[in-house]
């Protein structure tokens, strides 16, 4: 005979309330009691089919988007599309969805929580694409569902979906040097987050790989708005440094900015620059010339994190894994050569 959550409470010390939302999958108890909860049920045998299960889910995916400095989530369009994919997945299975803003420097944590936990929000896709590890383990502890978009802590016990930034950097980097047969600069944006570090990875490993020094890199630092970019590539040129043949630049606000800047100076792209950047933002298509770039299927990445959000809201034993969708080169102008 398998044990019940009565007994299971008993043995595990906690109330049958707390044993049967860990079960059930409902927000209000930890994450580490939810696992211990799910675990103690399997090595007792629980029958896990007691289980009701409804053929819709009732409540709402809550998308939160963690800004820091509004430097990166300031690009509005990019998180547009990450939502509208979300939105699509969850209408097919008649899931509601709620979207929140959350502004570190204005709005108050505690806040946010208590809105969260008097509203019918049944899950969480927290967009971190500036959030520390810190705040996001506070998120992690309300108890409620969570998948983690746009970043990655190791430490941590959630899903995670995100771009494979490394890969991208990668492919983008190799290109230059199979074209150009010189070593690629960089155009690094001067405000650092997780996503901009795995690019910096995947741009070094291209270097290495291909027999050449880390150290002889051209690398400029920029500020990742177009025109703060071209003002700080402007600056950088007037100091007559040596400039590289061709650029990766960390996205392409920072690759349009640094163009602008170039082309002001009387640089010739591509004849005498070659820049591929990241991103594919609409921008990129209308720049003169138009920016080779490596794309994001952002719909996609919204549409994977609310499938697996939802999948652990359903399922009742979380097991959480990282997710990183794959970028392609769109191949314009401003690398020809």
């Amino acid at each position: 005979m398998s044990i019940t959550a009565k007994k299971l409470a008993k043995e595990l010390g906690l109330s049958e309330t707390a044993v049967s939302m860990a079960l059930n999958g409902k927000p209000g108890v930890s994450t580490k009691t939810r696992q211990l909860v799910i675990k103690a049920a399997e090595e007792a045998g629980y029958d896990f089919s007691k289980i009701k299960r409804s053929g819709e889910i009732s409540g709402s995916i809550y998308v939160i988007f963690y800004k820091t400095h509004n430097a990166i989530l300031s690009y509005t369009p990019i998180f547009d599309e990450l939502y509208q994919g979300v939105k699509e997945e969850c209408q097919k299975k008649h899931i509601g969805t709620k979207l929140m803003q959350f502004y570190e420097k204005t709005d108050k944590l505690e806040d946010c929580f208590a809105e969260l936990r008097g509203s019918d929000c049944i899950g969480i896709i927290l967009v971190g694409t500036e959030i520390t590890k810190e705040v996001c383990q506070k998120f992690i502890s309300l108890g409620i569902p969570l998948t983690l978009l746009d970043t990655y802590f190791e430490s941590l016990d959630c899903n995670s979906v995100l771009i494979n930034n490394s890969q991208g950097a990668y492919i983008a980097t190799e290109y230059l040097i199979s074209i150009t047969g010189t070593q690629p600069g960089y155009l690094q944006s001067s405000y650092p987050i997780p996503n901009f570090a795995a690019r910096q990875e995947g741009y070094f490993k291209a270097i290495k790989e291909n027999g050449m020094s880390k150290s002889r890199s051209i690398i400029h630092k920029l500020a990742p708005s177009i025109e703060d970019a071209m003002g700080d590539m402007l600056e950088i040129l007037d100091d007559d440094p040596k400039i590289a043949r061709c650029y990766f630049a960390d996205n392409d606000i920072i690759a349009i900015g640094a163009m602008k800047a170039f082309k002001l100076r009387g640089y010739r792209i591509p004849e005498d620059i070659a820049i591929i950047g990241f991103d594919n933002i609409s921008e990129s298509r209308i720049v003169e010339p138009s920016l080779t770039t490596m794309d994001v299927p952002r719909l996609f990445i919204g549409q994977t994190a609310a499938k697996q959000l939802i999948e652990q809201i359903t399922t009742r034993i979380n097991h959480y894994c990282k997710t990183e969708i794959s970028t392609r080169m769109i191949k314009r102008l401003s690398h020809c050569i």
